[in-house]
């Protein structure tokens, strides 16, 4: 393939010629300034305020979740989502080494040990025949009803698919082996917002998942997160625990358990609470965006685009491309990136990371392939003329 030609067209898609062209650019189109506004006239800047009820509802309406609690970004949501499974220092989580390195740091927040599976090729989430493999090979069950590694003695406290720039994994196969042998899901659902497997939406298949508003998420809260779950009493907790575990009383300051000061601030929920009335209009334009890639791809031999997995509806929160292999991976990330087409590869595998190289693994053939060959390009929503326009006050 031709780089020229793609940065040609990726230039004329999104009708820039001479700038710099990034990843992900957030779009602040509804009603984000006149909530800001009126959150910083109320004076309630903290977590204290309406907008931090309004905007868990909102998500919660938006996802079909029951329940949905904000934190302060998606990392703290995942820690949080993880005690409230129970997991325990010195315990083992299974999840997927293609993953931002968040996933894994939320685990060794709560003191247990990750384990990584393989991810699908056709995903590029954890692969449910990878999983059960694993656990066949590796599981012993105890007199207690749970799975405990049969190499290290440790409970087998959580697995943690991540649906991957997304992009929904097998979950509902997942959630089937997880029931089986008892070992809790908690999906990592931080990416794919807006996202749905069999109709129904990422984050309802286990007993928790996390979100994340980071700014370059589909939508944003500058940074943020949000827990979901259906079962009111995690619900509490949640909310109990992400606010310090103050017990409420008119004066005194007591706690009663060792709580995080992960609150959602109002004002960022704000700035949520416009963006989650956009969120369905965006990923229809990201939609659109990806039709014009398939296009452009379509009779290109030496690269994929990756498309929503069978039975899915993603959010192509960032489009991705496969290559042949490293080489043509490594000069396709230089040649648009030196001409001004921000590119970016898949995370290195974070069984490779320093902090996780004596972690136990599965066989990683498919994370290995993806590694040498996914690359990002640029996904942000298409709005003619956006910032001549916000120079103008058109929004808001």
């Amino acid at each position: 393939m031709n780089y020229q030609d793609f940065v040609g067209f990726v230039r004329e898609t999104f009708d820039d010629r001479d700038g710099f062209i990034i990843l992900h650019d957030p779009r602040f189109i509804g009603n984000e300034r006149k909530y800001i506004m009126d959150a910083m006239d109320s004076n309630f800047v903290s977590s204290v305020g309406e907008y931090v009820n309004k905007f868990e509802k909102a998500v919660a309406e938006f996802t079909g979740s029951k329940y949905a609690v904000a934190a302060v970004n998606g990392t703290s949501a995942l820690h949080i989502c993880m005690l409230l499974a129970g997991v325990r220092p010195g315990e083992e989580v299974i999840t997927q080494p293609v993953s931002f390195i968040a996933t894994c740091n939320a685990i060794t927040y709560t003191g247990a040990n990750p384990v990584f599976v393989d991810v699908s090729r056709s995903t590029m989430g954890m692969c449910p025949i990878k999983l059960e493999e694993f656990l066949k090979e590796n599981v012993r069950k105890g007199a207690d009803g749970n799975s405990y590694n049969n190499k290290t003695g440790k409970r087998f406290a959580a697995v943690v698919p991540m649906h991957t720039f997304g992009h929904p994994c097998e979950i509902d196969a997942i959630a089937d082996i997880c029931q089986r042998y008892n070992i809790p899901l908690v999906e990592d659902a931080a990416e794919s917002i807006g996202s749905y497997y069999k109709g129904k939406h990422t984050g309802l298949f286990g007993r928790l998942s996390a979100l994340s508003f980071n700014g370059n998420k589909v939508i944003t809260t500058g940074g943020g997160g949000m827990i979901l779950t259906d079962d009111e009493e995690l619900a509490k907790r949640a909310k109990h625990i992400t606010t310090t575990a103050k017990v409420p009383h008119k004066w005194e300051y007591n706690h009663d358990y060792t709580g995080y000061n992960y609150r959602l601030t109002n004002l960022a929920a704000a700035l949520g609470l416009g963006q989650i009335e956009q969120c369905e209009f965006f990923i229809q334009e990201k939609r659109k965006l990806t039709d014009k890639y398939i296009s452009f791809f379509k009779d290109n031999k030496d690269i994929e685009l990756f498309v929503e997995p069978e039975d899915c509806r993603s959010n192509y929160w960032l489009n991705a491309v496969i290559l042949k292999d490293r080489e043509a991976r490594d000069e396709f990330l230089t040649y648009t990136n030196d001409n001004g087409i921000m590119t970016r590869p898949i995370w290195v595998l974070n069984n490779k990371l320093d902090m996780y190289k004596g972690c136990q693994c599965g066989d990683l053939s498919n994370s290995q392939w993806l590694e040498d060959r996914v690359v990002n390009i640029p996904s942000t929503v298409i709005i003619p003329n956006y910032y001549e326009n916000v120079k103008k006050k058109l929004y808001y």
